[in-house]
C-alpha cells in the first residue's frame, strides 16, 4: 500500500489593503484604506472623483488629505500617477510593470496596454546618454471606440 501525498498547502490568501500599506512603512488610517481601494477599484480617476469615492466610503475627507494621502501612496509605490498632455493627474494601482496607456483626444478616456516585449523597459533609446534605463512611458494617442462612433 503507497502513502498518499500529503494534503496541498491552500494557497495564502492576497494581503489586505491595511497589510499593504504596512508593508511599505505607511500608517493604516480609515481614509488611507478608503483611497487605495478607491484607486485600485477606479480606472485612472482624477483626484475629484478618488475624493467622492472616499467619501462614499469613510465620510468627510478635505481634498488636501486626498492630495496628502495619494502623495504618500505613489511615493511608497502602491499607486501610480499619471499625467497626459492637457489632462490634471489621474491615479491607478496598476504598479510594478511596464504598461503603458491608450488615451482618446476627444473624451480623455485613458486604457491600459501592455509592453510589446513583456519586460521593463520594453523601448531602448539609442543612445542611454549613461543613464540606467528601468521604465519608458509612452502614451498612444487617437479617438476610443465610444468617440470614434459618435463622430461617423
Amino acid at each position: 500500500m503507497t502513502a498518499s501525498p500529503p494534503p496541498a498547502t491552500p494557497p495564502s490568501p492576497p494581503p489586505t489593503t491595511a497589510e499593504d500599506l504596512r508593508g511599505v512603512g505607511l500608517r493604516v488610517t480609515a481614509a488611507r484604506v478608503a483611497l487605495l481601494e478607491t484607486v485600485r477599484a477606479g480606472d485612472h480617476l482624477g483626484v475629484e472623483a478618488l475624493a467622492s469615492g472616499v467619501r462614499d466610503r469613510v465620510g468627510h475627507i478635505s481634498l488636501q488629505a486626498v492630495y496628502e494621502a495619494l502623495h504618500a501612496l505613489t511615493a511608497a509605490g502602491l499607486v501610480r500617477r499619471i499625467e497626459p498632455a492637457g489632462s490634471p493627474a489621474r491615479f491607478e494601482g496598476r504598479v510594478g510593470d511596464n504598461h503603458h496607456h491608450l488615451v482618446c483626444r476627444k473624451c480623455g478616456a485613458v486604457k491600459d496596454v501592455d509592453c510589446t516585449v513583456g519586460h521593463p523597459p520594453c523601448l531602448d533609446p539609442v543612445d542611454d546618454a549613461g543613464y540606467l534605463i528601468d521604465e519608458a512611458d509612452i502614451t498612444f494617442w487617437g479617438l476610443c471606440p465610444t468617440c470614434r462612433t459618435a463622430s461617423a
